[in-house]
């Protein structure tokens, strides 16, 4: 298997430990079936990339096999926001999520053991421009049922809802969606229909991750208060969750 090295990591502090390590948890309660988590957002930077590299890695932490695919092939930023370099033979380059849609290799060629251990990844690649015809390729299928049956959890890192038609198209080959809003950007009308837009395909929506809240609002006795614990208790049953998420979550991914 191929090895990459995740060079930049920002270190999180208590409070993002524990919203990961709650979210770790709440995603156990869904049930063995659910596999192949969809990633995604309602508009590009609300920390959707964040999230679910913060998310691979805590799973790994706690043993969990992991693999994470970066399926935003149109517009990636995962791989220079994190500095993940591949370590490939000397004349040889790395393929890509896209290269392996297009049939050009197979998935030994793109998928690659991190620094991380129990972590894996699939990086997307060269952007394309034209990228549904790839996403609707039965070897998406393939490859995340594939990796459904070598790891416990596979993430898949998505283009936002409501940008592209991309995101839909995945969430067709994926087992539950894990909605990320961005605090006080995102307006209710625009959920709703990023909401619909989801459950149309089939796919359950697991829960929504309220990113870049401003916990200063709030002191340590409403956090740890019961009411505010019951929130991350409705996830369990696949209802939305917005947990508290880092302050080190206001870098934008």
């Amino acid at each position: 298997m191929l090895e990459m090295e995740i060079r930049h990591f920002e270190p999180l502090d208590y409070y993002a430990n524990e919203a990961f390590n709650m979210l770790c948890t709440n995603l156990f309660f869904t049930g063995g079936d659910i596999k192949k988590i969809m990633v995604t957002s309602c508009h590009s930077r609300e920390g959707k990339s964040f999230t679910t590299m913060n998310l691979m890695r805590s799973l790994a932490g706690l043993g969990m096999r992991v693999a994470l695919v970066d399926a935003d092939i149109r517009a990636s930023r995962l791989q220079e926001t994190f500095n993940i370099r591949v370590n490939m033979p000397e004349g040889q380059r790395y393929a890509g999520l896209a290269r392996y849609l297009a049939g050009v290799c197979g998935m030994s060629d793109v998928l690659a053991k991190t620094n991380i251990p129990n972590a894996s990844m699939v990086l997307a690649g060269r952007n394309v421009l034209n990228s549904l015809p790839l996403l609707n390729s039965h070897r998406l299928t393939e490859l995340l049922d594939a990796l459904a049956e070598k790891f416990d959890i596979v993430l898949v890192d998505a283009p936002p809802v409501g940008m592209v038609i991309d995101a839909a198209k995945i969430a067709t080959r994926c087992d539950g969606t894990l909605l990320i809003i961005q605090s006080g950007t995102v307006h209710r009308h625009e959920l709703q229909r990023v909401l619909f837009q989801i459950e149309k395909t089939g796919c359950p929506i697991l829960g929504t991750v309220l990113n870049q809240f401003d916990e200063q609002k709030y002191d340590d006795k409403y956090y740890y208060s019961k009411t505010y614990y019951s929130k991350y208790g409705e996830y369990g049953s696949r209802d939305k969750e917005k947990p508290r998420s880092p302050s080190d979550s206001r870098k934008k991914r």
